[in-house]
This record gives C-alpha cells, structure tokens and sequence, in this order.
C-alpha cells in the first residue's frame, strides 16, 4: 500500500538525520530545551458515531516537539489511522449486491472487493513535562493537549477494477467520507535517557471530533446526507525520540 511505504520511507529518514551519539550534553543534571522527531504507533477503539462503522484500529504516525527547559513543549503530529473491514458491510452497498452479498463484474463473476477503515488525523499540540519518577529533570509526567482535523472513510477495494458499479467517483457515493474540527487530550510518561540512548514515551490519548459528511449523496441510502457527528477515538500510543541535542561548547584553559 502506497501510504504504508510512504510513512516507513519517512521513519528511515528520521531515523538518519537524528544522531544523538555525537551530542556533548548532560541530561542527567539539568532541564535541557532539546527538538525531538519522533515516529508513534497507537492502537484506537472508537467510540461515539464511530462505532456504527468501524471497531478498533490502528495508527500510525510522525511529529516534531521542541521541548523548552522550563518543560512547557510544542509539537506537529501527524497519523494514519487503518483496519481491514469495517461494520455492516453487507449493508454499505446492499443495493449493488446480490442476496448472498456478491457484486457481480462485468465478466459475470463474481468481483472481489474489499471495504476498508482509513483516515488521518493532524495536530498542533501544547503540552507541559512535569519531572516526577525520572532518572532526570527532562523525564517524567507528559500531558498534552491539541487542536486539529480527523477525517475517516470506507475505502473501498477493487483490485481488477472489475465492478462497474464501482468504477471511477462512484465510490464516492458509498464512501461516507467524513471530517471536521477535534480535539485531542494526552497523558503518559515521557523517557529521556542519561546515555541519551533510549528515549521514548506511552500513553494513552482521547479524541473527540465534530465532522460531517462531505459527500452530496449516499446511493445506497438514496438520500442526501445531513448528520452532524461526534466522532470519539481513545488510543493506547507509543513513540520513539529522536533528539537533536545540542553540543555544549568546549572551554580552554591557558596558562
């Protein structure tokens, strides 16, 4: 999948550009201000509207944090949000199928076609380190909060582009592409380690996000849609730092 390859290319490259073993800096004995890219994977169950299609999911993402010595931070985030199947789906495009469930292509066989969960979500976050059961003053409490979009989706699969009834934007009309304004809540531990080698954090974040529908018509449903919804995502979320330490300057001494 495009997207898969696209977001492991971009881990690499963090990854290569984030060498902290060349950095001069003491964690241990004092609050740094450091930048940190950092990959996240999270594992989401919905709630709210989200249930009535999807169940639990997966996320995968990227963000940049500039942490300042006071321990106030700020970070860009980014994630991917996927599961294979979703809810209901002999009733998503119950109007194109046979009574077993089966779109028939244009060869007269049967066509193999699969409804995924995507989706994405996108963050500016605020967020404050509050150095309690740490091995030093840039490790302990994280909680966070931010502002942001979700959007989600019914992505619908046909791999031999062999059903006509799906061809083109008529995916658009079973889709139920939906997005809008959220907001999001997180408190976990944040670890960033003496040898600068092992940093991480873990915790869990809350979502909840305002969408609508942005589609003008549901085929199967035969109506135009009008819902307002409130979209709720509750995730299990790791991530890894990548700190661009800065190097403390050398002093000399002549005598």
């Amino acid at each position: 999948m495009k997207f898969f390859k696209a977001a492991y290319l971009f881990l690499l490259l963090l990854l290569l550009i984030s060498n902290p073993g060349n950095a001069q800096v003491n964690v241990k004995d004092s609050a740094l201000s450091v930048s940190m890219f950092y990959p996240t994977y999270g594992f989401s169950m919905p709630g709210g509207d989200m249930t009535e299609r999807f169940g639990f999911s997966h996320q995968i993402g990227a963000g940049f944090m500039y942490k300042a010595t006071s321990g106030w931070s700020f970070s860009f985030e980014g994630n991917l949000i996927f599961r294979d199947g979703v809810k209901n789906q002999g009733s998503i495009l119950s109007g194109i199928t046979t009574a077993d469930g089966f779109i028939i292509d244009q060869g007269g066989v049967f066509a193999n076609v699969m409804l995924l969960e995507r989706g994405f979500t996108v963050w500016a976050k605020l967020g404050k380190l509050f150095p309690v059961a740490g091995p030093n003053p840039n490790s302990g409490l994280l909680v966070q909060l931010g502002g942001g979009m979700l959007q989600h989706k019914i992505k619908i699969e046909d791999p031999n582009n062999s059903a006509p009834q799906l061809a083109g934007d008529y995916k658009k009309g079973y889709d139920h592409l939906c997005n809008g304004p959220a907001i999001s809540q997180f408190i976990g531990y944040q670890y960033l380690g003496n040898s600068r080698k092992i940093n991480f954090f873990a915790g869990l974040e809350f979502v909840q996000a305002y969408t609508l529908s942005r589609r003008s018509y549901y085929f199967n449903d035969m109506k135009r849609p009008d819902e307002t919804r409130i979209d709720l995502l509750s995730s299990l979320k790791v991530g890894w730092y990548l700190p661009l330490y800065k190097k403390t300057r050398q002093k000399f001494y002549y005598y």
